[in-house]
C-alpha cells in the first residue's frame, strides 16, 4: 500500500496537484459566467421556481422530477467532500482554501448549468424507456468526437468508484469507528448490504430514497453546525479575516499547523472544490438529463442552485464550525494512519521558529533535501521509546507527542525496525496526540459546541447520510456509462463490483484513497471541459430558444421576470 500511495501522490503532482488544472477549471467557469452574462445570479430566481415543479406537465418525457433530479444529484455531490473534503482543504491549505472552494462554486454555478442544458438535451431513450445522458451524448451526437465520448465513460466508471464510492465508505468508516468503536469491516459489511439492495432498483428507486434523505440530513447537519457557531460566535469574524488575508498569501504556522503557502491555498481549494459540488466534472449531468422537461434549459437552470446549497452554504458551515472551535489548530488523540506517519532523522521543536520554517517547508513541498526519513532500529518500553535516537514523529504534518507504538492492541516492548521513516512491520500501529484531518477533523469540530461530546454523533450520522447517499447516486452516474459502453446487460456486474469495492474501501488507510480520488477525477473532468467549452455557441443559443418559447407559453410570468434576465432574447 505504501507504494501504491507513493504512485498516486506522483500522479497527481502532474494531475490535480499541477498548476494548470485548477486554472483550467476556473477558467472555463470565468469564461461562460462572462460569456452567459452572470447566469447564476440573473436566472437564481427563476430556478427557484423551476424546481418546485410550476411549469412541469404529465406529458414531459423523463424518469424524475425537477426536484427528485436535484435532489439525486445533490446526494451525489452533497457528501464526503462538505464533511471530510473540507477539513482536508483546511488542514493542507489553511483557512484561504475555503475562499477558493467559494470561488469554485460561484463560477462552477455557470459551468453546471452549460453541462447540464447540453447534456439533457442530447439525451437518448433506450429500448426499455428509460432516459440516458450524459456529456458522452453530447461528444457523440453533436461534437462526432467519439473517442471523447468513450474516454469520458470510461473515465466516469473508474471515478464511480475512485470518487463517489471508495472515500464515502472509507470517511463512514473510519468517523463511526471513532464515534463509536465499531470496526470498519463491520460497518463497510452492513453497508454494503444495504446498498445492494437500493441499487438494485435503479434510478426510479434511488430517486425516491434521495429525496427524503437529503431534505433531512441537511436539517440535522446544519442544526449541528450552528450549534458550535453560536457557541464561537466571537470567532467568527476572525474566522472570516483569516480566511481572506490568507487568500494570496497563504497562511502562518499557529498551534500545530505547520502553515501553507499560497500554490497549497490556491490548488487544495479548487481542488477540494470539484470535489466538494462536482461542477466541470460531468457527472451530475447525468442525473439530470433523467429528467421530467421539454427544455433543456430549465433543468440546466434547476443544477445552478446545487453548487449554491453545496459549498457556498454547507461547506461554508463545515468550514466556519472547524476555524471557530479552533479545532484544525489542536493536537487530539487519535490513531495514526500510516500514510500520513513520517518518522524523521533530528530533533524538532514545536517551539522553535527555524525548526517549524524547515518542516513547513518540508510539508509545503517547497524543500525535501533537510528533512530526512528515519533508517534504523528504535528500542521500545511498554509502547513507548526509551533509545535516544534523535528522531521526530510527524503525523497529519504536525509533530506528534505522547506517542505509543502497539500490535495487537498491546504496547510494544523490545526493538522495532524503521525504514524510510515508517516501521517495517506494518501490522504496528501508532497512537498518540497529533493534527487530524479529513471527517476525524470535523468531527472534533462539532463536539465543542453546545451539545459537547453529543455533537459528534450528529457530525458521524450526518456524515453516514451525506456520503451513503452519494455512494448510491454515483452508482446510477457509473451504470449510465457502462450502458453507453457495453448495454444495459451488463451493469449488473458492474453494480456488484462496485459493492465489493464500496466493501474492500473501509479498510484502507483514508489518505490513499484521497490521493486515488484527486488521480481519477481529472480523467472524467478534463474530456467534459473541453467538450462544453467546443460547444459554447450552442448552449448561448438554447438559452435564448429557452427565453424565446418561455415568453410565448408563460406571458403573464415572463412579464413578472427582471428585464435583465430576459436580455437573452434581444
Amino acid at each position: 500500500m505504501d507504494k501504491i500511495n507513493e504512485f498516486l501522490v506522483l500522479l497527481d503532482g502532474y494531475l490535480g496537484s499541477s498548476d494548470w488544472f485548477p486554472l483550467m477549471l476556473l477558467g472555463t467557469g470565468i469564461f461562460f459566467t462572462i460569456y452567459l452574462k452572470f447566469p447564476q445570479i440573473r436566472f437564481f430566481r427563476h430556478a427557484t421556481k423551476i424546481v418546485t415543479g410550476k411549469y412541469e406537465k404529465d406529458t414531459f418525457k423523463g424518469d424524475t422530477t425537477h426536484f427528485q433530479s436535484l435532489a439525486t444529484a445533490l446526494s451525489g455531490t452533497v457528501g464526503t467532500g462538505n464533511i471530510a473534503g473540507v477539513g482536508l482543504a483546511i488542514w493542507t491549505g489553511g483557512p484561504g482554501a475555503l475562499f477558493w472552494m467559494w470561488a469554485t462554486a460561484f463560477f462552477g454555478m455557470t459551468t453546471k448549468f452549460v453541462e447540464c442544458t447540453l447534456s439533457h438535451k442530447y439525451r437518448s431513450i433506450e429500448k426499455d424507456g428509460s432516459i440516458a445522458g450524459g456529456p458522452m451524448y453530447f461528444m457523440e451526437k453533436k461534437l462526432k468526437i467519439k473517442w471523447l465520448a468513450v474516454l469520458f465513460a470510461v473515465a466516469t466508471v473508474f471515478c464511480s468508484i475512485g470518487t463517489g464510492n471508495m472515500p464515502q465508505i472509507n470517511n463512514i468508516a473510519t468517523s463511526v469507528e471513532a464515534t463509536f468503536s465499531i470496526k470498519p469491516w463491520i460497518t463497510g459489511a452492513v453497508l454494503a448490504i444495504l446498498l445492494a439492495l437500493i441499487i438494485i432498483g435503479g434510478i426510479k428507486r434511488i430517486a425516491k430514497f434521495t429525496e427524503k434523505v437529503v431534505p433531512t440530513m441537511a436539517i440535522l447537519y446544519v442544526i449541528g453546525a450552528f450549534a458550535v457557531i453560536l457557541t464561537n460566535l466571537e470567532n467568527i469574524i476572525p474566522s472570516f479575516k483569516i480566511v481572506f488575508s490568507s487568500v494570496f498569501s497563504g497562511t502562518a504556522a499557529m498551534g500545530g499547523f505547520l502553515g501553507s503557502t499560497f500554490a497549497f491555498v490556491f490548488n487544495k481549494g479548487v481542488q477540494r472544490g470539484i470535489y466538494s459540488n462536482e461542477a466541470g466534472q460531468g457527472s451530475a449531468a447525468i442525473a439530470h438529463s433523467a429528467a421530467k422537461a421539454d427544455e433543456p434549459v430549465s433543468e440546466g437552470m434547476v443544477s445552478i442552485l446545487e453548487p449554491f446549497i453545496d459549498t457556498l452554504i454547507i461547506c461554508t458551515l463545515t468550514g466556519l464550525t472547524i476555524l471557530a472551535s479552533g479545532a484544525w489548530l489542536d493536537k487530539v488523540p487519535n490513531t495514526f494512519q500510516r500514510a500520513d506517519l513520517e518518522i524523521i532523522q533530528g530533533v524538532y521543536n514545536q517551539e522553535n521558529p527555524e525548526h517549524i520554517r524547515i518542516l513547513g517547508e518540508y510539508v509545503n513541498k517547497k524543500s525535501d533535501d533537510k528533512v530526512i526519513p528515519y533508517e534504523g532500529q528504535l528500542q521500545l518500553d511498554k509502547g513507548k521509546i526509551i533509545s535516544s535516537a534523535g528522531i521526530t514523529i510527524m503525523h497529519a504534518h504536525s509533530i506528534a507527542e505522547d506517542v505509543v507504538f502497539s500490535k495487537k492492541s498491546e504496547p510494544i516492548t523490545g526493538l522495532i525496525d524503521i525504514k524510510g521513516g515508517q516501521p517495517v512491520d506494518e501490522t504496528i500501529v501508532l497512537n498518540g496526540k497529533s493534527l487530524v484531518h479529513s471527517a476525524v477533523l470535523t468531527n472534533e469540530a462539532f463536539k465543542r459546541g453546545f451539545f459537547g461530546d453529543v455533537g459528534e454523533y450528529i457530525a458521524t450520522i450526518g456524515l453516514l447520510l451525506f456520503a451513503f447517499s452519494t455512494v448510491i447516486s454515483w452508482s446510477y452516474y457509473g451504470g449510465r456509462a457502462v450502458t453507453y459502453l457495453f448495454g444495459s446487460r451488463y451493469v449488473i456486474i458492474y453494480r456488484i463490483v462496485y459493492t465489493i469495492a464500496f466493501f474492500l474501501a473501509a479498510l484502507i488507510d483514508t489518505t490513499i484513497i484521497w490521493n486515488l480520488a484527486y488521480v481519477v477525477i481529472i480523467f472524467m473532468t478534463v474530456p467534459n471541459l473541453i467538450g462544453i467549452l467546443l460547444l459554447h455557441k450552442d448552449m448561448k443559443n438554447s438559452v435564448k430558444d429557452y427565453w424565446v418559447k418561455f415568453k410565448k407559453e408563460h406571458p403573464e410570468d415572463a412579464a413578472k421576470i427582471k428585464v435583465s434576465e430576459l436580455r437573452e432574447i434581444k
